[in-house]
């Protein structure tokens, strides 16, 4: 999937959408994104300004949006049917390598399960096949 199809899936925009492209999906089961980073995103403008990083709570939300793109393709539904994904919780989160500028980040996410409108995902990011981050989180459709 290309950005403006994601568009579709995703109600967030610029500068707040954080998946440039989908390589991977499999609806029900599991999807790989990619997020290139470029220094003239916003956020490096204050985080640091002395040594860019990628905040960690950003690339969680990343790892979210990535999320919510394969359990609305699993459902067949776009938030223009009144459907949204909210992130709903984190655990297990873990950073284990900074992303910087020209990183071209992998977004790994595969479904653990759905209950009554929770889902949950296991997620990761990698950069040149190096994990940055992982997490297991909940995702609620309202």
């Amino acid at each position: 999937m290309e950005v403006d199809e994601i568009k579709v899936y995703l109600p967030h925009r610029f500068p707040f959408l954080l998946v440039d492209r989908v390589l991977e999906l499999i609806p029900g089961e599991s999807i790989v994104a990619l997020k290139n980073l470029s220094i003239s995103e916003p956020v490096f403008e204050g985080h640091f300004p002395h040594l860019s990083v990628f905040p960690g709570v950003m690339l969680l939300e990343a790892m979210a949006q990535a999320s919510g793109i394969l359990g609305f393709k699993t459902v067949n539904k776009t938030p223009a049917d009144g459907s949204i994904y909210y992130l709903a919780g984190a655990d297990n989160v873990r950073f284990k390598r900074p992303c910087v500028p020209g990183d071209s980040i992998h977004l790994h996410s595969k479904i653990l399960g759905e209950r009554r409108g929770i889902w949950k995902f296991g997620v990761r990011a990698e950069v040149e096949g190096a994990l940055c981050a992982s997490a297991t989180i909940l995702c609620a459709d309202r």
